[in-house]
């Protein structure tokens, strides 16, 4: 098992039970997020938790699925699929952890051009309201 195995299964567990109580935990105080819509990196933990919560929030809806799942030592890479508003939406999870099992970096990207520009639209909200 690679080092950042147990943070892996810690986060599909989140996923699959929806429950992302632990989500704070998991996170590195000095940890970016990498958004498909928006151009700068966004740095540090409160930021990168707020971000996800809406993500997962958002997209975890029932349709959600990971494809499939590629990992190295301090990092992994899952394709997954849902539908948003009718529409499927299809990209990719980039996670990088530290040594202490912490996401260090989460890199996000989605296609096609339609399901960007809902997911765009449908996040702005929901940050709007956290």
């Amino acid at each position: 098992m690679y080092p950042a195995a147990a943070a892996l299964d810690r986060w599909h567990a989140m996923i699959d039970t929806k429950d992302y109580a632990g989500l704070k935990d998991l996170l590195a105080e000095d940890a970016v997020f990498e958004s498909p819509v928006v151009h700068t990196p966004q740095f540090g933990k409160a930021i990168t938790y707020k971000y996800l919560a809406s993500a997962m929030t958002l997209l975890n809806n029932g349709t959600f699925e990971y494809l499939g799942e590629w990992r190295s030592d301090s990092s992994a890479i899952l394709e997954f699929a849902c539908e948003l508003d009718g529409i499927r939406v299809n990209g990719v999870d980039m996670i990088w952890w530290n040594d202490e099992g912490r996401i260090t970096r989460f890199k996000v990207m989605v296609r096609p051009l339609k399901a960007i520009n809902t997911l765009h639209q449908k996040m702005g909200e929901l940050l709007a309201k956290a």
